[in-house]
């Protein structure tokens, strides 16, 4: 495995696999984003992994605007369904590798114990069932694929609940922010580490997986790490989901059981408030 091909290079993730890409010098990267290849145009597809004798693809392109793809269904599809059984079938023709990202928005929140890769999937959203068309589009086509459930994730890159969070504490007085949906942040620094860590693994084991840091929290919780973190005095006041009406239902439980991903790839996990403090340090410094 030589030459890896990054879709969605200029997201949260792609961006953090840039940064740690010159850690890993055995590969030769072609980072891109919609602009250099359109992963829904099939033919283009091929035709960039045939001339680039590409080995790998780690599919970190989505369409992520959960409220607006109840309405832009279509483009939802196209980006989370389409495209990513076009990715399959031509890794499949080319005998490659895939990595595709996922999320924890393939279940239905009901849950009170961490989800497992093989707990029954019920997404409620238009988002959440594009993820899981992608996922069973990606299976059918090359079953020798892994895919990567996630959750929650932020970045010193992109617009994410962190950094919107940093902005507003230090615009306003008071922030109410829901405290009755719980889950898990990821720090997409850590994601992109155990993304090389598949991709350098003496096996390649495929099927699916669950990724995100340690521990849990609820957004009040996770907002208030924020706060504290990065010395912001803000008054955060804890409110239910009824209270804070949003066009597409959130999962009240997302917690992902990581076991398998660290039993099978023995990736360590960190504590999610320890990753939040790196990024944060990285965002007082630029």
């Amino acid at each position: 495995m030589r030459n890896i091909l990054i879709t969605g290079s200029k997201g949260q993730l792609g961006s953090e696999l840039q940064v740690i890409a010159g850690e890993y010098p055995q590969f030769q990267y072609f980072f891109t984003d919609v602009d250099e290849l359109d992963i829904s145009d099939k033919d283009d597809l091929e035709k960039y992994i045939a001339n680039n004798d590409i080995d790998a693809v780690v599919n970190c392109a989505a369409y992520t605007a959960v409220d607006a793809a109840e309405k832009d269904v279509e483009t939802c599809y196209k980006v989370n369904r389409d495209a990513v059984r076009n990715i399959g079938e031509t890794a499949a023709k080319y005998k490659i590798k895939v990595i595709h990202v996922s999320t924890d928005y393939v279940f239905d929140g009901t849950n009170h114990i961490p989800y497992t890769e093989d707990m029954p999937v019920s997404p409620t959203s238009v988002y959440g069932k594009s993820k899981l068309a992608g996922e069973e589009a990606l299976m059918s086509a090359c079953p020798d694929s892994v895919i990567i459930r996630t959750s929650w994730l932020y970045s010193s890159y992109g617009n994410n609940f962190v950094k919107t969070m940093m902005r507003l504490g230090r615009e306003r007085d008071s922030l109410n922010v829901i405290f009755d949906q719980i889950g898990t942040p990821t720090y997409a620094a850590d994601l992109a580490q155990a993304i090389m860590t598949v991709l350098t693994f003496k096996d390649w084991n495929p099927g699916i997986f669950h990724f995100s840091d340690e521990g849990v929290c609820s957004w009040y919780d996770f907002a208030k790490s924020i706060h504290r973190l990065a010395k912001i005095e803000c008054n955060v006041n804890p409110i239910e989901t009824k209270d804070y009406p949003v066009a597409t239902p959130r999962p009240f439980y997302s917690v992902l059981n990581k076991a398998k991903i660290k039993s099978i790839y023995q990736i360590e996990i960190p504590h999610w408030e320890e990753s939040l403090q790196r990024c944060i340090k990285l965002l007082a410094n630029s």
